[in-house]
């Protein structure tokens, strides 16, 4: 008898030492780089043992579909790292839940939601950068660009690869950028003279400098973290930050309104917000949500900070269906097929 109520009573706390130990599964909607979030979820599952992260993950385009298109019947409880003009529209439609997370007054206030309770917090900053293969360029007599307006040389016909906006966060944070610094009028000019000397667009922001580092293109428009990891790792690749100014987007962390599991979801706002995660952050990007903790890359220019334009956020969120059905309307027949 003794045995058998010895037996229960383990059962029984073993039960409740389960219940009180079992893991919360979080779904976290994602378009950071396969090569940055394995690092992150270790550090965040670490510091919350009681947390798993299920990913989901494609491009900015592809993620902001899916989210738009799951708006009354949310699937993902947070956003961990998908463009602030993104998540601004978002916020537009009511998705998000409003919080400020611990730290938040170390955040530069260019890197957040503006209002007092924010709806989405910023994590690191990337910006526009062409990686032009050095050895390619020499092979086929290409002189080096220095600025946007040097792309639309005839020297580069069929020479450029870029991505597509409706797509790629990469290729929107240019596209927007080059409404504002041209003007509208300009800005489509601009591109119209581009797409003449466009090889591809693709469904994706750092395939363009893939691309280049593999020579199948002297030329892609991509970001800073992909040109200087790419360089660090031994490509033939050359960064060119454009003289005109650099396009550049937040990544953001966000709480979908409706979540189930509210208190993890804030656990993983609390942590992206961090210094923790700002330090993990700086190993892709030289922009950060805390910008004390920022170093510089070898492979960056030293005043990369500098070279970003004022960048509209709110006008760029605004109007972001518009300029992308006028650019796929102009452009996109030179799209690589989606998968």
């Amino acid at each position: 008898m003794n045995r058998y109520y010895t037996l229960l009573i383990a059962l029984t706390l073993g039960g409740l030492m389960g219940t009180a130990h079992a893991d919360t599964t979080l779904t976290v909607y994602t378009a950071l780089e396969a090569d940055q979030i394995k690092a992150y979820q270790a550090a965040f599952e670490k510091a919350n043992p009681d947390i798993r992260i299920q990913w989901v993950r494609d491009s900015t385009g592809i993620i902001t579909a899916k989210l738009l298109a799951e708006k009354n019947n949310p699937k993902a409880d947070a956003v961990w790292g998908l463009a602030g003009t993104a998540l601004g529209l978002m916020d537009k439609e009511g998705m998000l839940q409003p919080y400020a997370p611990q730290g938040l007054d170390q955040i530069a206030a260019n890197m957040r939601d503006a209002k007092p309770e924010p709806t989405w917090v910023g994590m690191n900053g990337y910006a526009a950068a062409l990686c032009v293969n050095t050895i390619e360029a020499k092979k086929q007599n290409l002189p080096m660009p220095t600025s946007w307006q040097d792309l639309t040389k005839p020297v580069y016909a069929g020479k450029i690869v870029m991505p597509n906006p409706a797509s790629s966060g990469t290729g929107f944070l240019d596209v927007s950028a080059w409404l504002q610094l041209f003007g509208e009028e300009k800005g489509w000019a601009f591109m119209d003279a581009l797409h003449k000397n466009i090889g591809a667009y693709t469904h994706s922001g750092s395939k363009p400098c893939n691309m280049a580092a593999a020579g199948e293109y002297p030329i892609g428009v991509s970001f800073d973290y992909r040109a200087a990891k790419l360089k660090a790792d031994g490509a033939p690749i050359e960064g060119v930050f454009p003289s005109e100014g650099l396009g550049w987007e937040i990544e953001a962390t966000a709480i979908m309104k409706g979540t189930k599991h509210e208190a993890a979801a804030r656990k993983l706002a609390d942590f992206s917000a961090s210094r923790q995660a700002n330090e993990l952050y700086k190993a892709n990007f030289a922009v950060l949500a805390i910008p004390s903790i920022a170093t510089v890359n070898p492979n960056l220019p030293a005043d990369l900070s500098a070279r970003l334009i004022k960048n509209d956020f709110v006008w760029a969120a605004t109007n972001r269906e518009r300029i992308i059905a006028q650019w796929t309307q102009r452009y996109d027949g030179k799209s690589e097929p989606k998968k």
